[in-house]
């Protein structure tokens, strides 16, 4: 993964290599502290957070572009608020997230990744990869009959 958290990479590892270090681990506390880019949880706002600046864009703009109150998304980045799947989808398409982007977001949250193989997700993949906004991703959806991102 290209991501990078405050100087720390975030990679990716199997459930095997964290049930290991877990057995492993001292105390749940060491665990924790060495598996900090793995685990889900409030840090969500720490990935979001660059994509964010990298915009240029005001927050009120992209929680209008994300389909979201201006309330649910300062809920979410103050980490007071989990998103749902969907909606954290709507806000990687606002902030123009990249694939790998969205993929670490989804990780962090505990949400499936996005699977090419799934009709509904290759179609969300599909205007992802190709920077479509969210209303005409939507439509693409609508015109496959799938359920809209919301």
């Amino acid at each position: 993964m290209n991501i990078k958290e405050k100087g720390v990479r975030l990679r990716a590892k199997s459930t095997s290599d964290l049930t290991e270090a877990l057995m492993r681990a001292p105390t749940v506390d060491d665990y924790l502290r060495e598996n900090r880019a793995e685990l889900t949880g409030r840090e969500l706002t720490d990935l979001l957070s660059p994509l964010l600046r990298r915009s240029g864009l005001s927050k009120a703009s992209i929680a209008r572009a994300a389909g979201m109150s201006d309330v649910y998304f300062h809920q979410i980045f103050s980490g007071r608020r989990r998103p749902t799947r969907d909606r954290l989808l709507c806000l990687c398409i606002a902030l123009h997230a990249t694939r790998e982007e969205t993929r670490a977001l989804l990780r962090r949250n505990g949400c499936a990744p996005l699977d090419p193989r799934d009709r509904r997700d290759a179609i969300v993949l599909y205007g992802l990869i190709r920077g479509q906004d969210l209303d005409a991703l939507n439509d693409e959806l609508f015109t496959h009959g799938e359920k809209a991102l919301s």
